[in-house]
């Protein structure tokens, strides 16, 4: 009897521990986005940033969290390049551009791949001293493993949530561009104009734009600019968009009835998947209604005529 209740008080701590991580980790995206709002805010009027905002506690103490992270993760890291090649491309699709991202990824996996069974074993130590050892095994391995694929599964999250954002943004881009292009404006300029246009509404699709025009003003060949960009949003949308430029640039045909006609059907593939999110509506919410508002509605309806029949049959019942 007491065994169960041992497994259940240990996955109960460790759904805490994993609720008090992710707590941590939006705590922090959320002070960056205030600071970042700020630093917005302020450079219009004239003023800048105090040195002791940017170098505050928080900060530092980030930095060495990441440092000690990143000396972890040199050890474990792949050391094949062909590996390495296909994580960096993960990273770019999640906006992470940074030469140490994927020692800091690994950093993390192992980790929290230690630091998962070293909280448990702290909690049996203190709270669930009657454990078997064959539980106490299993129970730590398997929390290995989950601190070992948490990253993974965080960093496919925000892959996802980064290609919807950037899904949404991108009929406004391409409209912006059909404006500019129609105007007399080069496809470059276009490009850059966009980039610039979109820095407030769509962030990560500015970055992309911002970048391709940087690639651009290099010398780098639209073609492959072009491609780049494509490989990495790896978004069916953005993939048709850049072939279309890519062959429009190589037979010479006229880029402002090109992208017109791709806004116009970008826009008709915009409306129909904001039907198929309406049509979708009614079956999801029948789970939230059979589970909470019909016994709410069963309860009021109901329970008056039960009350009456109650008072009703009580008397009788007494007699007999």
């Amino acid at each position: 009897m007491m065994e169960p209740l041992f497994l259940f008080i240990s996955i109960l701590i460790f759904l805490v521990t994993v609720l008090f991580i992710f707590g941590i980790f939006s705590v922090i995206k959320h002070r960056q986005g205030r600071g970042k709002l700020i630093e917005r805010l302020k450079q219009p009027m004239g003023e800048e940033v105090r040195s002791e905002e940017k170098a505050s506690g928080f900060s530092i103490l980030k930095q060495y969290l990441l440092k000690t992270v990143g000396l972890v993760g040199d050890h474990v890291k792949p050391k094949s390049e062909g590996e390495l090649s296909h994580l960096r491309r993960t990273f770019l699709r999640a906006g992470y551009r940074r030469e140490n991202v994927a020692v800091i990824f690994f950093g993390s996996k192992a980790f929290l791949a230690i630091l998962l069974p070293v909280v448990f074993s702290s909690t049996k130590l203190l709270a669930m001293r009657n454990m078997t050892s064959l539980h106490f095994l299993l129970l730590s391995i398997i929390l290995a493993l989950v601190g070992f694929y948490l990253p993974n599964l965080w960093l496919h999250s925000k892959i996802a949530r980064r290609k919807e954002k950037i899904l949404v943004g991108f009929p406004d881009a391409l409209d912006l561009m059909v404006v500019c292009v129609e105007a007399g404006t080069g496809l470059d300029a276009a490009i850059n104009r966009v980039g610039e246009e979109l820095k407030l509404g769509h962030k990560e699709l500015s970055e992309e734009f911002k970048l391709l025009s940087l690639e651009l003003r290099a010398g780098k060949p639209r073609r492959d600019a072009l491609k780049d960009l494509a490989l990495r949003i790896d978004l069916e949308d953005v993939n048709s968009l850049v072939n279309l430029l890519i062959q429009t640039d190589k037979f010479g045909t006229s880029i402002a009835q090109a992208l017109r006609v791709y806004s116009d059907a970008m826009r008709t593939k915009r409306f129909q998947r904001a039907e198929e999110i309406a049509a979708k509506l009614p079956v999801k919410l029948m789970f939230p209604l059979i589970l909470f508002v019909f016994p709410s509605l069963f309860v009021v309806i109901l329970a008056p005529a039960v009350i009456r029949m109650f008072r009703i049959l009580l008397p009788v019942m007494g007699r007999h």
